[in-house]
This record gives C-alpha cells, structure tokens and sequence, in this order.
C-alpha cells in the first residue's frame, strides 16, 4: 500500500514541466531530489527541488511547478528552498533557479511573508559565495521577482513576464533586456535551459574554487573582433549586449582558463555601459576571475556612473589586464587602463592614443600653432598630431603602459602575463565594505 503511494507520489511529480526541465538541465541520471513528498496544502508543494551535475560539476537547483497551484509561493516553497539553499552555502555549489510562478498564496498571511523573507536573506548571504543564476520562463512577479533579480544573471524566455507590480506592465523580456535587468532572452524554455547549461560551466564553483578549464583551443576570428582574435575558439559568451552599448562584456576562455572580457567600442561610455561594466567587474573579482579590458574609449557621458566603474576596478583584486587598442581619453584611461584601475599589465598596439583630453583639445592646448588651419582640416591635423605626440610609445617611454605589442602577438603576451600573474595575492584594509 505504501509502495504504490509512494510510486503514485513519484509519477504524478516526474510528470510535471519543472521535474523535466531540471531533468533536461542536468546531467542524464544525475538529478536527486530534496523533499520531493513534501506538502502543501492537500497537494505537493509547487517547487521541485534537488541537486545534480552539469558537465560533471555539482549544481544545485529548483524550479517552480506552475501545474500545482500555478507555482505559487507558500510555506511549504519557501521550506524547501530555504533547505537548498543552506545546503549550496555548506557545501560551495552555484544555484540555478527556474521561476514560473503566478505569485504567492496571500492567504499564508505573515507566515508566507516571514518565509519568503528568509529566502531573500538566504539569497543575499550567497551571494558573492557562490554563483546564482535565474530563469524566467513564465510569469514571475511580486517576491518571486525580486528572489529572481538578485542572482548574478538572469536568463528570461521571450514570452516570460518579470515584475515586482502585480499588473506586470512593461515586464516583458525585451523591456527588462533593454534595461538591463535581464542578462539574456532566450527564445523558448529549451534554449534557457540550453543557456543556463553553457554559463554554468564557465563559473567556478564558489569563491575559493577557481572555474573548470579546457582544453586550450586556437581564436576563430571573427571578421575585425579583437576579443575573438585573441580568446580560445568557440568560448565568447556574450552577457546583457541589450544594454549600454558603448561596453560589452563577455565570459571566454584564455589559454583553457576562464577569464572576464570587457571591451569598449570607440566612443564614451554612457550610464548604462560603465553600470553594467562595473557590476560585471565586481562579480569576476567576487569569484577571482581575470579580467581583459580592450579600451577603445573617449571618456564618460556621467560621473556617478563613472565614479562606480572607477571604484570597481581600483577595488578589484583580481588580476587585470589591460588592452589599449584605439584610444585610452583622459579618465577612461585613468579608470580602465592606468593607475585607477589598479592595472596590472597594460598593453597599447603601435597605433593607440592616450591623452588626457579629446584629441582636437590636445592639439588646441599643446600645438596650438598646427592648428591655425580651416575648420575642415582641423580633425585630420588633430589626429596627426596624436600620431606624433600621443602615441603609444611616448607613453611607453614614460613608463604609463607596460609594453607595446602587436595585433598577431597580443593572444601570447596576454596569456604569458596571465601565468605570472596566477599566484597575486593583494592584502587588504580592515573594512566591511566601500560605500561607492
């Protein structure tokens, strides 16, 4: 009698869209389930919990079961999640979380506020422990979406809806893409999945882990793409590319080693860029990942956007390399590839330009005469004189780069430089934390 209860209780679960997504998502037979009984009201609790592989990495996750009560939030959810949790923080595995959820039973009152209330607690201790990421592939509102916001990256489907109004106006995957809330829209549940998989092997798995290697495999260029002449064949994963356009950033492979990539592409760096930069600086130094930065760069349309992406990269730890591939303008050098960033190697091709205005002032201020010529002809004498003045060598003979090197060559020194810096170790002051 137990028996066929207990097979019964197993069918009706393994038969539900979050059993097979988490079942799809790990590796085949590797999913155990934590509670997998436990009730909620006269049914299951609407949330399918356990842990598993993904390519041979532990992984904890969940997904919210929108065939029992819609996948509202309740007790007996927020049990079960709060045990995963606890379990992730114990052990040092990333958790991905799969949310589809109409909101909460409300009729839980305090109870249900106390219990998701913990959760958020429980979220917040991992984070910068561990890896979190969110899958939106349904509604998620309320609570549920401020749980599934505060991971380090958010994958939503086309048709998911992510809000904290109950109305879920504007909570649309292309909205909260545009604005930076979600890292990456997948076209339906199977390509999230799909995409959840790829980002987790990137990721160490907690903070004193360092990420899976590979092997090392040669660039597949990418017609003029700097960052895909230089990172190993195949490994570019591109991270919130909706939002601050003048930056991207990238999760790659250097040498079979995971690193960070941001590149700016030639102009200021807009509030939305240099937020999105710095966060993304912050979470590599969290987990002790290396950071690449090809700065092509006129300086910053903000300053407390500047002020944010400044302090992220002087306050990161971990190794920073730096790339000037164009031109490094005034403090966009200062931050991303000199002493505010707290670089340290930084390279410039032969062609690079470093000054601490735009070009044109530069020629006004420091070759005033050369620039007694017709207004049409001002920006062409302008960059000539940078050529001449500003040029990469000058700052190398003034010891404010570290070397010049080729395009052809970059891929080796930077992968050189990479090994000898793999034991820095950079002490600390006693501090719970910055305020910028």
């Amino acid at each position: 009698m137990v028996t066929d209860q207990i097979n019964a209780a197993k069918a009706e679960i393994s038969a539900s869209a979050a059993f097979q997504r988490l079942s799809a998502f790990f590796d085949a037979d590797s999913f155990c389930e934590i509670d997998a009984f436990a009730k909620s009201g006269d049914g299951f609790a609407e949330v399918v919990a356990g842990f598993g592989t993904v390519e041979g990495m532990p992984v904890y996750a969940f997904a919210q079961n929108s065939d029992v009560s819609g996948g509202a939030m309740s007790k007996a959810q927020t049990a079960k999640l709060k045990k995963l949790y606890k379990l992730a923080l114990k052990t040092g595995a990333p958790v991905v979380g799969f949310y589809d959820s109409v909101g909460g039973r409300l009729a839980q009152g305090s109870e249900l506020l106390a219990g998701c209330g913990e959760v958020l607690n429980l979220i917040a201790k991992l984070s910068g422990a561990v890896p979190q990421v969110s899958v939106v592939t349904g509604t998620c509102l309320g609570t549920n979406a401020l749980a599934a916001v505060s991971a380090d990256f958010v994958i939503m489907t086309e048709d998911a809806q992510l809000s904290l109004d109950l109305t879920a106006k504007d909570a649309d995957a292309k909205t909260n893409a545009a604005n930076g809330t979600a890292t990456l829209v997948a076209k339906d549940a199977d390509e999230a999945v799909a995409k959840a998989k790829e980002l987790v092997c990137y990721l160490p798995s907690n903070n004193l882990t360092s990420a899976p290697e590979s092997f090392e495999e040669q660039p597949t260029p990418d017609g003029h793409c700097i960052v895909s002449k230089t990172v190993d064949g195949g490994s570019k994963f591109k991270i919130a590319d909706a939002y601050g356009a003048a930056a991207r950033i990238r999760l790659a492979r250097l040498g079979g080693s995971v690193i960070g990539v941001v590149r700016t592409v030639g102009k200021k760096l807009d509030a939305p860029s240099a937020e999105k930069v710095a966060k993304f600086v912050r979470f590599c130094d969290a987990f002790s990942l290396p950071v690449v930065t090809f700065t092509d760069c006129d300086g910053f349309e903000d300053i407390a956007s500047a002020r944010k992406l400044t302090s992220a990269y002087a306050e990161a730890t971990t190794v920073k390399m730096s790339v000037v591939v164009g031109k490094a303008i005034g403090a966009a050098y200062i931050a991303l590839a000199g002493t505010g960033a707290n670089a340290d190697v930084v390279y410039a091709f032969p062609n690079a330009v470093i000054s601490p205005v735009n070009v044109e002032a530069a020629a006004f201020i420091m070759a005033g005469d050369k620039m007694n010529v017709p207004v049409a002809q001002q920006k062409e004498v302008a960059e000539q004189f940078a050529q001449e003045t500003l040029s990469a060598f000058y700052a190398a003979q003034n010891g404010y780069i570290d070397g010049i090197v080729e395009e052809g060559e970059l891929r080796t020194a930077l992968i050189a430089a990479m090994d000898m810096l793999a034991g820095k170790r950079v002490p600390t002051v006693a501090k719970k934390h910055s305020t910028i």
